[in-house]
């Protein structure tokens, strides 16, 4: 695979771009059949039993070249780019008009603007789940848990679309909060990013991230539909995905089916990003990726 620098023209300035805030990264497992309609014909997905690894990243950045802003990365599924696998955004939505900009000119993103409105309640001490009674039992207390309620609404022109509800589970400590936030880490992100409307070219780019990380539980996802149905990837999938489907009136696009269907797979394992800051690296353009330089299976090369 042959790779070129490509030119930064952006109002961001200069990059690397510097994002700061805080995240939630979640790892799904998600249909292949659901990633391979994201995916560039070029590659083959990481993939075992019918299955990817996918999710979604949601972040809230105090500081960025766009200030603040709220960010939902939808993620299809998992590459192979040798020696190293990389991830596919399937939609990036942004509460701002210059992030969404940014994304779709200089990174190759599928940005869409969206509103997100957020909802929190604090849950009485005698609903506290098992797990937080588990910390009280070790000793590592909490002045007491919230629940927050995130709403996305995709803004397209004059139409809105509520694409899903994600309910945060967070556990605000006591004074000991540096002890809670987990170890310090480092580490790297690499995606393959491009082949849209906005950017036509095969990119890859990286996320250079130091943060406090410790694992939580995962985020509850969930989609308005009538009573009959519930809120699961199959009951989605029962309509078909296509181009103009309505649910509670809303028509959506292939891709906002597709992607509200990775939303709602089964999520393994959810990490929280604390002191997040993240580096993002310009992207380079990939001018030639066969099918057998990209091909494998889950732990096979």
């Amino acid at each position: 695979m042959e790779i070129a620098e490509t030119k930064c023209l952006s109002g961001y300035g200069k990059p690397p771009w510097i994002f700061k805030g805080s995240a939630l990264y979640q790892l799904h497992l998600v249909k292949a059949e659901t990633a391979r309609a994201f995916i560039p014909k070029e590659f083959r997905l990481v993939e075992a039993f019918g299955y990817t690894l996918g999710g979604f990243f949601l972040a809230n950045y105090e500081e960025s070249p766009a200030g603040a802003f709220d960010e939902l990365v939808v993620i299809a599924g998992i590459v192979w780019n040798p020696p190293m696998s990389c991830a596919w955004a399937a939609r990036v939505l942004v509460s701002s008009d210059d992030a969404c900009g940014h994304g779709r000119k200089e990174v190759g993103l599928p940005s869409q603007v969206a509103k997100f409105s957020k909802r929190i309640a604090v849950i009485p001490l005698q609903q506290r789940s098992k797990s937080n009674h588990f910390l009280n039992m070790i000793g590592l207390s909490t002045a007491h848990s919230d629940s927050m309620d995130v709403q996305v609404t995709e803004i397209n022109g004059p139409s809105a679309i509520n694409i899903c509800n994600i309910n945060l589970a967070t556990v605000v400590p006591g004074l000991k909060l540096d002890k809670r936030m987990g170890p310090a880490i480092k580490m790297s992100l690499p995606s393959f990013s491009g082949r849209t409307k906005h950017n036509p070219n095969l990119l890859k780019y990286s996320c250079n991230i130091e943060c406090r990380v410790r694992s939580v539980q995962p985020a509850k996802v969930s989609r308005l539909f009538p009573a009959s149905k519930h809120d699961t990837e199959e009951s989605l999938g029962h309509h078909k995905c296509k181009s103009g489907d309505a649910i509670n009136g809303e028509l959506l696009d292939y891709g906002q089916s597709l992607s509200i269907s990775v939303m709602l797979s089964k999520p393994i394992l959810a990490l929280q990003f604390s002191c997040l800051k993240m580096q993002v690296e310009a992207p380079i353009a990939v001018s030639h990726c066969s099918k057998s330089s990209c091909r494998t299976s889950l732990g096979v090369s």
